[in-house]
This record gives structure tokens, C-alpha cells and sequence, in this order.
């Protein structure tokens, strides 16, 4: 099971991440902290720990594998459409 994060993300300015960089980098890795970088006071981008993102990789392909498997259902339930078919509908050499 995963430790409880902190509940709040830090923000910062791309400027102030790239003069601290190894910092920002640190407090990532290692404190598992999540940290957006802004710009004019908007988001841009997130800083996040690697485990972070294998989690959502994770979750991207449970959707994904969810989404085959039902075109797979629809497919037997309603038949497919030849590729020679299709080709000539949409005059393809």
C-alpha cells in the first residue's frame, strides 16, 4: 500500500525551478513530492516522482486493455467490415 502524500502540490515558477534544478529534482525523487511549475501564474507542467508515473502508466493501461476488450465484444456482437470493403468505399488503391 502506498504512505499517505501531503495534500497540497508546491508550486513554482519555471524560473525558480531552473535555477534550483537539482533541488527541485531531490525534493521529487527522493521526498516524493509533487511539484507543478507555473508561469505567469498558470500552470504549465508537473514534476513527479518515477513511481507516480508507473502508477499511472498503470491505470493508462488497465484503460486501454478495458477499451479492447469491449471493441472485441462489439465485434462479435455486431460483425466487422472487410478491409477490401472499406478500401473500395473510400476509393484506396
Amino acid at each position: 500500500m502506498r504512505a499517505k502524500r501531503k495534500s497540497a502540490d508546491a508550486a513554482i515558477t519555471t524560473a525558480a525551478a531552473r535555477k534550483n534544478f537539482s533541488d527541485l529534482i531531490n525534493r521529487v525523487a527522493y521526498g516524493k513530492d509533487r511539484v507543478v511549475l507555473t508561469r505567469r501564474n498558470k500552470p504549465l507542467a508537473a514534476v513527479v516522482p518515477i513511481e507516480d508515473v508507473a502508477l499511472i502508466e498503470e491505470l493508462e493501461d488497465r484503460e486501454d486493455l478495458k477499451a479492447a476488450r469491449a471493441a472485441l465484444r462489439e465485434a462479435k456482437r455486431k460483425g466487422t467490415i472487410p478491409w477490401a470493403r472499406i478500401k473500395k468505399e473510400l476509393n484506396l488503391p
